[in-house]
């Protein structure tokens, strides 16, 4: 089955708690935190735009970055939610939650045939154009 590609708009908009959301379960890894977003179904998030991200993280204050050696490789950047940083996690889940609520509400009127069919736009006659 093909990966989804989602727009990119949305990604952006969204990516930032879902890395929260990895890191909350412990201190990990660029790389790691990149497979995590691709197997949940977000698609492949390249280093551009990931590592970048976990900078502004940093800089503020919601995870804290620690060097460590690999196994036989070169060390990796672990990252690692901070107080702060689980604070700001469950106040986004929950702004979250609101606006996929308000946005799945109104766009909940656009009915599909089926799964892979697409949108089917609502009628939009009246009764007086009938």
């Amino acid at each position: 089955m093909p990966e989804k590609t989602w727009p990119s708009e949305w990604l952006r908009g969204v990516l930032d708690v879902c890395v929260l959301r990895i890191l909350a379960a412990g201190p990990t890894y660029g790389y790691a935190i990149a497979a995590r977003l691709a197997d949940a179904g977000l698609g492949a998030i390249k280093g551009g735009t990931l590592y970048p991200l976990l900078g502004r993280l940093e800089a503020g204050g919601l995870v804290t970055v620690e060097w460590r050696a690999g196994d036989g490789g070169p060390g990796r950047k672990y990252y690692e939610l901070t107080p702060a940083g689980h604070d700001e996690l469950a106040h986004r889940a929950t702004l979250w939650d609101a606006f996929t609520r308000t946005t799945r509400d109104l766009v909940g009127g656009v009915q599909t045939d089926g799964p892979d069919d697409g949108p089917v736009r609502p009628s939009t006659q009246t009764e007086e154009t009938r």
